[in-house]
């Protein structure tokens, strides 16, 4: 499983199960739709992902291993998933962040526009949120 493989934040497929995240509720939410997103490839192993919630606004989740860390994946991974959050027809976009400034999330997302919130979610993460983007009217 990718997820528990990121070099910050890897979290196991016990822990998300016991949050109800399991392959099979996610691959439903893919199918209907209420989950968009994008995945990269290397060859024939997966290295990165990331989707929203088009019901929300959310970014859920960006995932990448850290061999391939540093290539701009992870900027076109999320710009992807703000590109579909968009088209769903959010404004504002959320996602929860470490609030610790050494972490490698803190420093990415701030450098691409998403501001704190001055607020945390239920897991301790500070909610950072987008306004403004390229392309929003």
């Amino acid at each position: 499983m990718l997820r528990g493989r990121t070099r910050e934040n890897a979290i196991s497929a016990e822990r998300l199960r016991s949050h109800g995240i399991t392959a099979r509720s996610w691959g439903d939410d893919i199918a209907s739709g209420s989950l968009p997103g994008h995945i990269c490839l290397d060859g024939a192993g997966m290295v990165g992902y990331g989707f929203g919630d088009a019901r929300t606004g959310e970014v859920v989740v960006l995932a990448l291993l850290p061999s391939h860390e540093c290539r701009g994946i992870g900027k076109e991974l999320l710009s992807r998933v703000v590109r579909d959050l968009q088209v769903a027809g959010h404004r504002r976009l959320f996602l929860g962040c470490s609030p610790d400034p050494s972490s490698r999330s803190y420093g990415f997302y701030r450098h691409l526009g998403w501001c704190s919130t001055d607020t945390f979610d239920r897991y301790g993460d500070e909610v950072l949120e987008l306004t403004q983007w390229p392309g929003l009217p």
